[in-house]
């Protein structure tokens, strides 16, 4: 991996994070066509590690509350979306591995994408805000994010459904979204460093020159930085289902590699 596509590949991945059009399948997809394959899922994390910061950032306000209040009902609400999407992550994590590897179900978890982005457009306007979200929202939130471990299913676009579809009003959904994304990308960059220190991942990961890491992280963290503020923007003022159309576009031609030339993707069946 030079130098040129790992900034790249963060570039993508900060943009894709928080746009709802999926940045793990972006990264499967742009890895495809670099042709890297050095040890693909420990950089797409430290990827996300980079996403994090701009989260950080982003909300510093949300995050220095709740080390002010700990206990606080936000933490709680946090929590409680947390719990199923450690489930999920930790049940199916060697399922995911292999389909990260694959990318065969790909284009159709693009076109997933789209009907879930084109369907919660449509739902009535919820009202709720966050003091007013129950737990029960919020674990409705964190199952779509422990869905959305599938590589084209959008985290974002499956955790703001999820947050609408449970009455939250447009920014209280995104809010909510980003902010859950923190511990989440945080758990599973822990968990991906502990199996990379040891086993038959370690040669793999030594092998990555950790300027290529350092600058994807860079990378990540101003694009994600943008793609949020862009993504507040159009959930206040704008539409979703500009996204179904792109990620629709990006499913089939994922879809016809696979059909057609195999070049990129093994075929679908």
């Amino acid at each position: 991996m030079s130098l040129f596509e790992a900034i790249v590949l963060g570039m993508i991945q900060g943009l894709t994070e928080f746009l709802p059009i999926s940045s793990s399948g972006h990264l499967v997809l742009a890895q495809r066509i670099f042709g890297v394959h050095e040890a693909v899922l420990f950089f797409d994390v430290m990827l996300h590690v980079g996403t994090l910061v701009a989260v950080l950032i982003v909300f510093s306000r949300d995050w220095l509350a709740i080390l002010r209040r700990p206990l606080s009902r936000l933490t709680w609400l946090l929590i409680a979306g947390l719990i199923p999407t450690g489930i999920l992550g930790l049940a199916f994590k060697d399922v995911i591995s292999k389909l990260f590897a694959s990318g065969q179900t790909l284009g159709i978890e693009f076109l997933i994408t789209g009907i879930i982005l084109w369907w919660a457009e449509g739902l009535p306007r919820g009202r709720k805000s966050l003091r007013r979200m129950s737990y029960l929202d919020a674990a409705v939130v964190g199952t779509a994010q422990g869905l959305a471990i599938l590589p084209a299913l959008s985290r974002s676009g499956l955790t703001i459904a999820g947050a609408l579809l449970r009455g939250l009003d447009r920014e209280t959904a995104a809010r909510y979204s980003f902010l859950l994304s923190a511990p989440a990308i945080l758990g599973a960059a822990l968990v991906e460093l502990k199996d990379a220190s040891s086993g038959p991942l370690a040669g793999a990961v030594s092998a990555v020159p950790w300027i290529q890491v350092l600058a994807g992280m860079a990378a990540a963290a101003v694009f994600g930085y943008l793609a949020i503020k862009v993504m507040l923007a159009v959930l206040t003022r704008g539409n979703m289902r500009a996204f179904s159309y792109y990620v629709w576009a990006v499913g089939i031609l994922v879809l016809l590699d696979q059909v057609v030339t195999h070049r990129f993707f093994p075929p679908l069946f």
